[in-house]
């Protein structure tokens, strides 16, 4: 199990209750995995991401991380057209494990702003993860 005391949270993005992050600049959201998701799975060795021009809707599936222990679904967090994604992470995706916030995995156009309201501060997501 993992401690709250042992996750990084940062200010300035938004959260997922499946625990991926979001960083929005203008109408472009960045998107990857939470400190919390890369300590729970530990040693990651494969990213599926969704296709540029692919798209994709808020709360459904649209790639897959898989570890030693487990391999789970990615979910966006909002919804639009994926414009970029991040090669470094799927032909290294190791690098999430130790730094999950520095490493992306997609990034969207979004395509409702309102969507933003259902996702979490950091403050709301530390209170979720207790």
């Amino acid at each position: 199990m993992v401690s709250i005391e042992e996750i990084e949270l940062r200010e300035g993005l938004y959260y997922t209750k499946s625990h991926e992050w979001c960083r929005l600049e203008d109408d472009v959201a960045t998107v990857g995995i939470t400190d919390y998701a890369a300590k729970v799975m530990t040693d990651i060795v494969y990213v599926e991401a969704p296709e540029v021009e692919d798209v994709v809707t808020q709360g459904e599936p649209c790639g897959t991380i898989e570890s030693v222990k487990a391999a789970e679904d990615i979910y966006s967090p909002l919804s639009g057209r994926v414009v970029e994604v991040n090669s470094e992470v799927l032909d290294s995706p190791e690098v999430l494990n130790s730094a999950p916030y520095d490493n992306w995995i997609f990034r969207i156009k979004i395509s409702n702003r309102k969507e933003l309201t259902s996702l979490m501060s950091r403050e709301e997501y530390c209170e979720y993860l207790k």
